[in-house]
């Protein structure tokens, strides 16, 4: 089989069931595992590099608004692919190629090939995902064999969880101009982890926030986790945060609990890595209790 893969959790899923061999087109963003690097690439963003976090949100908004595409197909790559199976996701508008686009370019494809929309909003579904893209494939058996080891460890940070008796109020920040809360799967990480989410919105789209909301939910730990940003790109900006008057009143921040995350490598992309990022969290949090992954966080006044 032939696949295509148009979001780079989907690239993740699909390696991870040990498919890299049958993967023959991704997105200009996959870079996970290291394995995918040179595969052609079938998308192109019309969002320009190097602006700031303000105007990718202003262009953002302005293109939503107008229901102009973010990221677009190179058809005449894909033709070329011939691809049996297109693994997209039709969840959100910002992260992947239009559904209504890749619809139609499968339809106008030789054979027209299969596609698969993953829409995950939780933890348990974003497994499903696992199994649904193992169905497709026609490796049933170890997608169920890969979800299962996953959910064990899950299990296990969820078990050492349990022990503790007052988990820490915990503000998850995937954006910070503007500021944005952590919605979706984010919050039930948290709760898995050992903390309690108190800005986000559980299985539901991320929201714009005010500071002073960030204010209200007091929390006891902030988390900066930028999606589609990586430590140093998110580290730019930081300053936006740690420059409001407000900033220092923050019962966070008063206790030296203020971590960056890797957003774009880990909570922000519904794959296998989602449990990574329990474990990643979960040590932050409660050191003592979470062995540390290979991958930590980094408190942000040692940074």
């Amino acid at each position: 089989m032939r696949i295509v893969s148009l979001l780079p959790s989907a690239t993740e899923i699909i390696c991870a069931l040990g498919l890299r061999d049958q993967l023959v087109g991704v997105t200009h963003e996959c870079d996970y595992p290291d394995s995918v690097a040179g595969l052609p690439v079938v998308t192109h963003s019309r969002i320009p590099a190097g602006l700031s976090s303000g105007e990718i949100d202003g262009l953002v908004r302005e293109q939503l608004t107008g229901n102009d595409a973010l990221y677009t197909l190179d058809m005449p790559v894909l033709e070329t692919l011939r691809p049996d199976l297109i693994v997209t996701q039709a969840l959100c508008d910002v992260c992947a190629v239009a559904a209504d686009e890749v619809n139609a370019a499968a339809c106008a494809l030789p054979g027209q090939p299969e596609v698969i929309n993953l829409e995950p909003m939780r933890l348990s579904e974003v497994l499903d995902t696992l199994e649904r893209v193992a169905d497709a494939a026609g490796c049933a058996a170890r997608g169920r064999v890969v979800r299962a080891g996953l959910q064990a460890r899950i299990d296990e940070v969820a078990g050492r969880s349990q022990a503790l008796d007052e988990p820490p109020r915990v503000a998850m920040l995937e954006w910070i101009d503007p500021l944005f809360n952590a919605g979706h799967w984010t919050p039930e990480l948290v709760s898995i982890a050992g903390g309690r989410e108190c800005l986000g919105n559980a299985f539901a789209p991320s929201e714009t926030v005010s500071f002073e909301q960030l204010l209200a939910s007091e929390p006891e730990v902030i988390a900066i986790a930028l999606c589609g940003f990586d430590m140093t790109r998110s580290l730019r900006d930081v300053p936006l945060l740690t420059e409001h008057p407000g900033w220092r009143a923050l019962p966070a921040v008063q206790a030296d609990r203020v971590f960056l995350l890797d957003g774009n490598a880990y909570f922000s992309r519904p794959g296998p890595r989602l449990v990574d990022s329990t474990e990643i969290l979960a040590h932050a949090l409660h050191p003592g209790l979470h062995p540390p992954h290979a991958e930590r966080a980094r408190r942000l006044s040692q940074t």
